[in-house]
């Protein structure tokens, strides 16, 4: 039998988001509507608002630019090469943006996984809590966003920190 699933939606600048958490809290998805490989809301899974009240909390303080670094449990689930670059994720500090090939660095791994690193990246269950939206091309343009590039923009926006291309 596979572990209850706790969910709760929250509106936000950037849509209805939906909200899953295990039984002990720890926040397990962050999905925006529309979003590729994002979570869609199941019969089965339960309604639980109040496991969701710090998120919401500190998901309306960054909205309106009061918090920098989320204070949350995490726990989302994957490979241990997928951990490993979504633990680099969480170190990329608010306001600042970083690229695929120094994520890829930061992790040990070679240039040459870059490309899996972009894969891992792209399967974060945990969108702007686990801050992939700072990951940008080598060259500063905005390269892919589950949530979509508009989105993507509207973050880096909010936490100063637009990339300019270069060339």
């Amino acid at each position: 039998m596979s572990e209850l699933v706790h969910y709760t939606q929250i509106d936000s600048p950037l849509g209805r988001l939906l909200l899953t958490a295990d039984d002990s809290g720890a926040l397990t998805s962050l999905s925006v509507p529309g979003q590729k490989g994002g979570r869609v809301l199941q019969p089965e899974w339960r309604h639980t608002p109040s496991l969701f009240h710090a998120a919401e909390e500190q998901l309306g303080a960054y909205f309106a630019g009061e918090l920098k670094e989320f204070r949350l449990e995490l726990r989302g689930t994957g490979t241990a090469f997928r951990e490993r670059v979504w633990g680099a994720l969480d170190d990329v500090p608010y306001g600042a943006t970083t690229s695929y090939g120094d994520i890829a660095a930061r992790i040990g791994a070679s240039r040459a996984a870059v490309r899996a690193v972009g894969g891992a990246i792209g399967a974060n269950p945990l969108l702007i809590v686990r801050p992939c939206h700072r990951v940008i091309g080598a060259d500063g343009s905005l390269t892919g966003y589950a949530g979509g590039l508009d989105r993507k923009l509207w973050l880096l926006g909010l936490e100063g920190a637009v990339p300019e291309p270069q060339g």
